[in-house]
């Protein structure tokens, strides 16, 4: 496997060496302002920030036990994309030599060179300084707080410390996507309860499955990239296993929300059906791999896309709950 990147300084010296030995940056035409914002706002990874404002919201309707302060809503949901935005441009510039190795991801800026790691490294220190001001002024400095260490742990834990490292980069880095709830509850409350501790741990129970279905269907991708995902170092079978494990804690852990939340019938029904379709197509994927399939033939992106749409099913269940009961 590559050799992991000790600090944060000499990851970024390494991606300023690598861009002046190799080939000339790829610049962006002088004038051409829509590339420059679509290189910028790549970097962010929209796709990602969308799912992770998803689990934002709901929380803030369970801790308002109705419609919150729609500025606070505002706000928070400004401070909470410029979190994550933040923290994903410093994965761009580190993870920009995976990236280029991978099919999925050959495209991004940092892996085209479309954009100086200096200067995205710059965005992205704006970008969090921002979001902290944001959430402070806007919410309150627990939020912030939260916001901040979430950012620092997807940095220097899963992108520089696991991901290059372990099969279990995803279990334990997936951490810093749990928080979001928990800036949701806290920009209401002010502080911290049960309830968004119990959607915390939805998120993480829920994180794995779905990452492993995208990583078996681009096993090859991570393989080549010396990265050592669940499905490069273990057989099929055994990584659906796992996904159907991680699968049936999700719906247990969803299902744990209706007494701790105390929540009408709504949310448990809804949640309770998701999640029986989330297992059932788990249990089809380990089926599938029994049968001896690989990558593509496994359809590991049936479960992926499904997890998608169940995880947003069960929040914005949890959000419609208290309007209605």
């Amino acid at each position: 496997m590559a050799k992991l990147r000790t600090t944060l300084p000499e990851a970024i010296g390494e991606r300023m060496k690598a861009a002046e030995e190799g080939a000339p940056l790829a610049a962006l035409a002088p004038g051409d302002w829509r590339s420059v914002v679509q290189a910028y706002v790549a970097l962010a990874k929209p796709r990602i920030i969308e799912l992770l404002l998803v689990t934002t919201i709901p929380a803030m309707f369970l801790a308002a036990g109705g419609f919150p302060d729609w500025q606070l809503v505002v706000w928070t949901m400004l401070g909470g994309t410029a979190a994550a935005g933040s923290a994903n441009v410093f994965n761009s510039v580190l993870d920009a030599d995976i990236d280029a190795r991978m099919r999925r991801t050959r495209r991004r800026p940092m892996a085209r060179d479309l954009v100086q790691p200096g200067r995205a490294l710059a965005f992205g220190v704006v970008l969090g300084i921002a979001a902290t001001l944001v959430l402070g002024l806007g919410a309150n400095w627990l939020s912030a707080t939260l916001a901040l260490v979430a950012n620092l742990y997807y940095v220097f834990v899963y992108t520089m410390a696991l991901k290059r490292r372990t099969a279990q980069n995803i279990v334990w880095g997936g951490i810093a996507g749990c928080f979001p709830p928990l800036i949701g509850w806290t920009a209401v409350t002010g502080s911290v309860a049960w309830t968004p501790l119990v959607l915390f741990a939805i998120v993480f129970a829920w994180t794995p499955p779905h990452t492993w279905a995208l990583a078996l269907r681009y096993r090859e991708d991570y393989l080549h990239a010396h990265v050592p995902m669940l499905p490069v170092v273990a057989p099929p079978v055994r990584v659906a296993s796992r996904i159907l494990a991680y699968s049936a804690l999700t719906v247990a852990v969803s299902l744990l929300l209706w007494p701790v939340a105390g929540t009408g019938w709504l949310y448990p029904a809804v949640a309770g059906l998701a999640g029986a379709a989330m297992l059932v197509e788990a249990v089809a994927l380990l089926l599938r791999a029994r049968r001896g399939l690989m990558d593509a033939a496994l359809k590991p992106m049936r479960l992926f896309h499904l997890s998608n749409s169940y995880l947003a099913i069960v929040f914005i269940a949890a959000a419609v709950d208290p309007l209605i009961f």
